[in-house]
């Protein structure tokens, strides 16, 4: 990537990350951290171990690519490991999410495996992410009707959020089998501002846009063992995330049912990801902690200190990732 595009990138994101960190209170901050103790490191590890999860699916996805041309570079796991971090705390921190962190990725990696596998290959990654994300809200919902108490209203919201899940798992699967490049560009096209530049960008780049819908097909059809193994590595890393709330309450509720926690994240993911275009989904994320701990008998004191603390373990975060965006620039691998 370019020098002044990576320096674009990091005092953009310093810049959203200051805006944000003012806006806590740092007396509750230091309370929290004090009250949380040793387990608020225990947090901050857990997702250096949960971001290899999700480098290990990015990795599989570049390496599914790859031909037998000699001269042909190759990707370091630990750099890319690096870029990935980095990616999420721009997406963190940028309003829209993918406005930031997938732009960077497809820069970082373009020099290395050239621009139309390094598009798919973060078009595919992104996809798996939230396709993810589909499944485990999804079942999340048998797991919540047989360790919870269902009403007959909430068991109908489970099953619109259920048909809404299922619907979004067949769009995925479409997507995979068919490639997305086009059809992203067909929903551009229409929309209004921007679909003169994005007919135009379509039909110069039309021979781009099929080889990168031909290699998000070939991973599904071609390569289903690194398809599920992709899938299965974003699965259990949203599984595994949920030590981070079961760390947190351990600290207010010794005797916390993991179970209990795993909800907690599904509910609180799915609310927040309804209110994407916020940064770091500030408001969204503290609501869904607060409804879903009161949703399954906990008090509303312990939502907010899970809120509280996650807040902060995302800050932290964010600040590594674009820290590494200027930080142990990679040499070109041959």
């Amino acid at each position: 990537m370019a020098k002044k595009h990576q320096n674009l990138f990091f005092l953009f994101g310093i810049g959203l990350l200051l805006l944000m960190a003012l806006q806590l209170d740092f007396s509750e901050v230091w309370k929290g951290l004090h009250d949380a103790g040793y387990y608020f490191f225990a947090v901050l590890l857990l997702w250096a171990g949960l971001y290899v999860f999700n480098t290990v699916s990015w990795y599989f996805i570049i390496k599914s690519q790859e031909t037998e041309k000699k001269n042909q570079r190759s990707v370091s796991f630990w750099w890319l490991y690096k870029v990935s971090i980095s990616g999420f705390a721009l997406n963190y921190a940028t309003p829209g999410g993918l406005m930031g962190g997938e732009p960077y990725r497809i820069m970082e990696l373009t020099p290395k495996i050239g621009v139309e596998r390094a598009t798919s290959s973060v078009l595919l990654f992104v996809m798996t992410h939230i396709f993810s994300h589909f499944w485990f809200w999804l079942l999340s919902i048998p797991l919540f009707v047989f360790t919870q108490e269902v009403s007959f209203f909430f068991g109908i919201i489970l099953l619109l959020a259920g048909g809404f899940c299922l619907l979004a798992i067949w769009f995925f699967l479409s997507g995979y089998k068919k490639g997305l490049a086009f059809r992203a560009m067909n929903v551009l096209c229409h929309i209004p501002g921007i679909r003169k530049r994005a007919s135009r960008y379509a039909e110069e780049k039309k021979e781009q846009l099929a080889k990168i819908d031909q290699q998000i097909a070939s991973l599904h059809g071609q390569d289903k063992k690194t398809f599920i193994t992709v899938v299965l590595s974003e699965f259990l890393c949203r599984v595994f995330s949920a030590l981070e709330i079961y760390f947190i309450l351990l600290v207010l509720l010794p005797s916390v049912n993991y179970l209990d926690c795993i909800l907690i994240l599904s509910f609180t993911s799915l609310f927040a990801n309804l209110l994407f275009f916020m940064p770091l989904q500030l408001g969204g994320r503290e609501g869904g902690f607060l409804m879903s701990v009161s949703g399954l008998g906990l008090t509303a004191n312990a939502g907010i200190f899970v809120a509280l603390i996650v807040r902060i373990r995302e800050l932290i975060w964010t600040a590594i990732g674009l820290l590494l965006i200027k930080l142990f620039k990679p040499k070109s691998v041959n």
